[in-house]
């Protein structure tokens, strides 16, 4: 795995400073602060309407914040690009469905992701150098589908397919990574397959997880902020923010 390309010198990976967002007078983030180390691995939970999609959506520029700070490595103001410009600096996102093409085989997936700017016609007749085929190799065993290598998407399990996804996305060697609901549908195994996933990712990308499954969080072993109201209610171990009288009444408690 190739080490993420982050200055030792940057404090933050991911800077949100009082960020505001409204939908028709709702304010769905509302003054949100949030700090990301370099290659830390941090879990987001909170209720329905928390407001933990449109802190992602602001993340990667899909959404604009109506005022308030969002900084990516310290100073590139994230809100003055869109979504390709911030996909391209090296945040990258999976969302909750798995987004594989599901006619092409695990392999070609992964080759597709790598590739670039390359259409679907021109990877399947693309010839590969040899450090290409290697990374490829690389991340289906990091991904744990080597012997899936030729199975057709499509063929896949519902946590296969997440894992291929976020093969897809690592290929491609973001500094940042946010994850939506990873374990969403997954059997009991694939569940702690992929909590195990995401701490070796960790080890070289800063991770961030929105996930609503308990067992999956405390799993993932990891600092976690836990969101109500578009703000942040409680930050620590899930130990820590479990007890915390707030954190029970308006979430873990209902």
């Amino acid at each position: 795995m190739t080490v993420t390309n982050a200055s030792p010198e940057i404090k933050s990976i991911l800077y949100l400073n009082g960020v505001t967002k409204s939908f028709d007078g709702f304010k769905a983030i509302n003054n949100l602060s949030l700090d990301i180390a370099p290659g830390e691995l941090r879990a987001i939970i909170g209720p329905n309407g928390a407001g933990k999609s449109t802190m992602m959506d602001i993340i990667t520029g899909k959404t604009k914040p109506d005022k308030g700070e969002v900084r990516f490595k310290d100073n590139i103001d994230l809100t003055r690009h869109d979504e390709a410009d911030i996909a391209n600096m090296g945040i990258g996102r999976k969302f909750q469905k798995p987004t594989v093409i599901e006619s092409l085989s695990v392999w070609e997936n992964l080759d597709l992701a790598l590739a670039g700017n390359r259409n679907v016609w021109q990877t399947l007749f693309f010839k590969l150098k040899k450090a290409q085929h290697e990374r490829i190799d690389e991340i289906m065993t990091l991904i744990g589908l080597s012997e899936k290598r030729d199975a057709l998407a499509k063929n896949l399990s519902h946590g296969q397919k997440q894992w291929l996804e976020i093969g897809m996305l690592i290929i491609q060697e973001p500094e940042v990574l946010l994850v939506d609901e990873p374990a969403g549908g997954m059997t009991d195994y694939e569940t702690m397959e992929t909590a195990r996933l995401l701490k070796e990712i960790s080890e070289h990308h800063s991770v961030i997880v929105v996930e609503h499954d308990m067992d999956f969080v405390r799993a993932l072993d990891c600092r976690v902020t836990v969101l109500h109201e578009g703000s942040v209610l409680a930050e620590g171990s899930l130990d820590k923010v479990s007890s915390n009288q707030q954190v029970i009444e308006v979430y873990l408690g209902r």
